[in-house]
Order: C-alpha cells, then structure tokens, then sequence
C-alpha cells in the first residue's frame, strides 16, 4: 500500500512537470506566432505612444501641479485620440489613477443610425449607478471594510492564522464554560491572578484567551454595525420604501460611500471618459459637487482632480470655461482629408497597397474618419482573406473585399441583416432583375431613336465633296442656266470657268458663297451677272455649304477610324 502510494505521487510528479514545460513550449510558440503575424493584425486598444511632441503630457502634468485646479477637461471628436493620450500620460507620470469608462455601458443604447433607440433614453440614476459601481467595486473590499456595498473578499496570506485564532478562542471560552465555578472562585479570592501550579496556569490562560476573544468578537459586530442602514421593510408582499429612493441622485444619496472610499485609498486622478454620450449636463454638475466636497474633507490629506475625456459641443458658450479650470484640446490624428492615407497605410501593413484602386479609396475614404474602424477593416481584410482563399492562393478582387468589409462595419446592423436576406442591401439586390429590365427598355428606346436620327443623317449628307460640288452645281444650271451652248462662269476677279469643269474647280468654296457671279455662253451672247445671294439657302435652308462640307469631312474621318479600330493592323 505504501508502495502503490509513493509511485501515485511519483507520477503525480512527472505529470506536474509534464504540464509546466507543455506550457512553456505553448508560450514560446504564441511569441514566435505574434512576432510572425505583428504585421498582419493590429489591436484598436489606447496606445501608450500618441504623444510624440509631449505637448499634452505637459499640459496634464500642469494642470496637475496647480492646487486650485480640480477639474480638467480633455476635448476633441470621436477618435482624435483622446484615451492614448491618457495612457501615454500616465506611463510617462505614474499616479494612483481610478479610470471609469463609460462606453460599455447599456450596449443596447450603442449610437446605431438605424436603431430606434436613443441615448438620451438612458436615465441619470443608470449613469450615476454605472459610476457608483465602477468607483466602489475597483477597490480592493478589505480597503474598504465599512462599506455598505458588501463584495465577496478572498482569503489573505493570514487568513489560516485568524481562522486559528478563531479555534483558540471557541475552545477557550468552551473550557472557562466548563470549570466557570472554580474560575469565579479563584477570580474572588485572587488565586488565579497568582498561580504556582500548571492547572493554575492553565486555567488563567484560557481565561485571558477568552476575554480577548469576546472582545473581538463584539468590536467586529460594533464596527460591522456602521454599515448598515435601512433601506426598506417588506412583510411579505407589503414593502415599505422611502420616495425619495427613485428620484434622487444615486450619487449624491450615497455621497457618505464615495468620501469614504477615498478616505480609504489613495486616488489621487480620477479619470472619466466617454461620459458625454448621453448628452446629460446634470452628471457633470453633480460629480463637480462631490470633486469640491472630497476635497474640502478633512479626512481626504491629499488633492483629488477630475479628468473629463469628452467632446467640444458638450457645453456650450462659456459654460465648459466655468464648469473646468483648465482644458486641453485635442487635434484629431484623421479625418476625412487624411483618412486615404491612413487606409494606404494600413493597404501597405498586408501588401496589398499595390493592388488597390486610388479613386476607389479616395470616394470611400470621406465616410472613414476613425483610425480605430480602419484598422478593424483591415483586420477583418486579413482574416477573410485567409479564409476564402483557395489553395494558398488569393483570388479575391482586393477592391470588392473590401468594399463589403467597410459596409459591414459602418452598417453593421444591415450587414446582419443580410444573412438573413432583410435589410436595404438585399432589398436592393432583389431589385436587380427589375433594375436591369428598366434598363434595357430605357436604353433600347434611345438607340432605336438614335438609329433614326442616323438613317436621316445619311439621307441628308452627301456621299463625297464631288456629289456636294454636283448638288450645286446643278441648283446653279437649274436656276440660271440655259439649256443650250456651252456655259462659262467667274467671279468679280478671276478666270472663266467651263460648266464641265465648275466641280473639280479648287476655289469652289469661294465661288459658291460670293454674292453674285458672271456667266457667258458660246453662242454668242455677251457676258451677264447673275444674283446667287441665296443660292445657299435654297440648296438646304438649315445649313450653309461650309457646314455641309465639315460634317462630310469629320464624318469620314470618323468611320475611317472606327473602321481601323476594327480591321487595321498595329502599324
């Protein structure tokens, strides 16, 4: 048996060992995983490192030295940069820092466009009670031990101790129970006072044992009994509540906590962020109160100062001028400018840069004006890459990718959505058919009337220069011409030209636009002027000869090309 025992324990052993160098090697393995993949992801917690200049951590750390400042504010939009300034800060100038955040807080009432829930739903005493908590429940419960807000407190290294002292004590005061006559006897004549024997010694030991344990029994219930308090009776289903309970100030009625839970500990910056999502000043105004009331106790040896992290538009005026006494802007490290940038940045971080379409990016990039949301794209890039690739390689158009990637997360309630085929994206791809139906008949009507306008333009446009020379040519023999003799004609200036050669002649252009003209025949007859002013106007009332002559040339000239585009070879 005691064999069978031993080698139990032997291998008890081995196994132990067996785990602790498992874990090791897994330890080692995700650092040399991380130290491969540091360039594939990037985390969207608050840098350490925002503060390159040191101009912010200057101005904290001055507000900080002067005693007459107790309320600091931190100003600038969503994602300037505000929470790494923070950090960067308080690495730079370690204190005993309480931070209370209030961005998780109700996740129902998360700012979503297309939610119909708003913040402003979001009551005061749920914004006090969210502090409240964080303040208190931050604390370690055994620096707080007459708090009314009981948690559950782990063991200490000494606790062992205390639980046998607590033996020591039940089992003194049971054995001074037990031999109570010879004790109070002794007590009356003063023997136990002066033992000589080992019973005597005994029995004066267990009796101080037990009084010391009495003691500490009734100072523990005597200082337990500050923290109570009463807060209603109920018998059965009657309760019994005071009004006032449901309308005042959650903070403000338990005011005696938070003076006491700095009392206790050593805050010395309190830091509050994203308070100003719920658009309600009257918070600001009552943690002021309770700045300037825990400051003026005297219980508080030390200054305590408020950080607010928030917005520029959260007061108006010159209120957040009276409201803080000193404030710092924040200049945000994007926007809308500078967002394409950022996104070529993080396209360089996988790669991918090359491959990514500059206007593209360029129109997406004004609807991106939050670091934290690019990054988070091209995470989500990363890993949907690797997923959907097929067999190691990436077929993926890199640009679509992450066209859907960046609807997801600046519409993520539609996006989920349309997994379920709901929401406006799949109302609108179940549209296509009729989209492109719509489409088709629209255009097809504009490329019937096209034809159209093209059928009349043939019918009106002259195949060549000669046929548009012979067009006039043969208004001018119409008009003026006898039918007769051999015809000669001629400007003001010039040579005689034949008939037959008037459409090869090289001035035409210039013959067809004069005025007039002369004209002689062959058979005698002496040389006349003829009027030919509206020649022009005759041969086509909507154009003149030189209009006629453009579209006939730049018309040739694109068919010639459109012809080449098809049939020419490269040379």
């Amino acid at each position: 048996m005691v064999k069978n025992k031993a080698l139990k324990k032997i291998a008890l052993l081995f196994r132990w060992i067996e785990n602790r160098f498992a874990f090791m090697a897994s330890w080692f393995e995700r650092r040399e995983y991380l130290d491969d993949t540091k360039s594939k992801f990037v985390d969207l917690a608050p840098t350490d490192d925002a503060d390159e200049e040191g101009i912010y951590s200057e101005a904290i750390f001055f507000a900080l030295s002067k005693s007459e400042v107790s309320n600091i504010a931190l100003t600038g939009p969503y994602g300037s940069g505000k929470s790494s300034i923070i950090q960067t800060f308080l690495k730079k100038h370690p204190l005993p820092t309480l931070q209370i955040s209030l961005a998780a807080f109700v996740p129902e009432t998360d700012h979503d466009p297309e939610s119909d829930l708003k913040l402003e739903e979001v009551s005061r005493q749920e914004i006090e009670r969210s502090i409240l908590q964080q303040m208190l429940y931050g604390a370690d419960a055994n620096k707080l031990p007459l708090s009314r807000f009981k948690r559950i407190q782990t063991p200490g290294f000494f606790s062992f101790l205390k639980s046998l002292y607590i033996l020591a004590g039940a089992l003194a005061f049971w054995f001074v129970f037990q031999q109570r006559e010879g004790i109070i006897e002794s007590l009356i004549s003063g023997a136990l006072f002066t033992p000589h024997t080992l019973d005597e010694w005994f029995d004066l030991g267990g009796f101080a044992l037990t009084v010391v344990f009495l003691w500490s029994v009734v100072h523990y219930f005597y200082i337990a009994s500050f923290g109570l308090s009463l807060k209603s009776l109920s018998l059965k289903d009657v309760e019994i509540r005071p009004t006032s309970d449901d309308h005042t100030s959650i903070l403000n009625r338990h005011l005696d906590e938070i003076i006491y839970f700095f009392q206790s500990t050593k805050y010395e910056l309190v830091i509050i962020e994203d308070l100003d999502r719920f658009n309600n000043p009257d918070v600001f105004v009552t943690l002021r109160e309770i700045n300037r009331l825990v400051n003026q106790n005297a219980g508080v040896k030390r200054t305590v100062r408020f950080l607010y992290a928030l917005r520029d538009d959260m007061f108006v005026n010159t209120e957040r001028t009276k409201f803080f006494e000193f404030i710092i802007p924040v200049i945000p490290i994007i926007n809308t400018s500078n967002s394409i940038d950022m996104m070529l940045k993080q396209g360089e971080r996988l790669e991918i840069d090359e491959r990514l379409d500059k206007q593209f990016l360029r129109e997406v990039s004004r609807y991106l004006n939050d670091l934290r949301l690019i990054q988070n794209i091209f995470n989500e890039y990363a890993v949907y890459v690797a997923r959907l690739e097929i067999d190691g390689e990436n077929v993926l158009d890199v640009n679509k990718l992450l066209a859907v990637l960046i609807y997801k997360n600046v519409y993520p309630r539609d996006f989920e959505l349309l997994h379920r085929n709901e929401g406006k994206l799949a109302k609108v791809l179940e549209l296509k058919s009729e989209l492109v139906k719509s489409g088709e008949a629209r255009y097809r009507d504009e490329i019937i009337e096209i034809e159209r306008q093209l059928e009349v333009a043939e019918r009106q446009v002259p195949s060549d220069l000669k046929e548009l020379r012979q067009i006039y040519v043969m208004a001018l023999i119409e008009k003026h011409v006898i039918n007769n003799g051999n015809v000669s004609f001629k400007l003001e200036q010039g040579p005689w030209i034949e008939l037959s050669k008037l459409v090869s002649y090289d001035n035409f252009d210039r013959l067809i636009q004069s005025s007039s003209l002369l004209y002689r025949s062959s058979n005698g007859y002496g040389q006349q002027r003829i009027d030919i002013s509206s020649l022009q106007n005759e041969v086509n009332p909507n154009k003149s000869y030189k209009e006629l002559w453009s579209n006939l040339v730049y018309g040739h000239q694109a068919v010639f090309l459109f012809d080449c585009s098809i049939t020419c070879s490269p040379s």
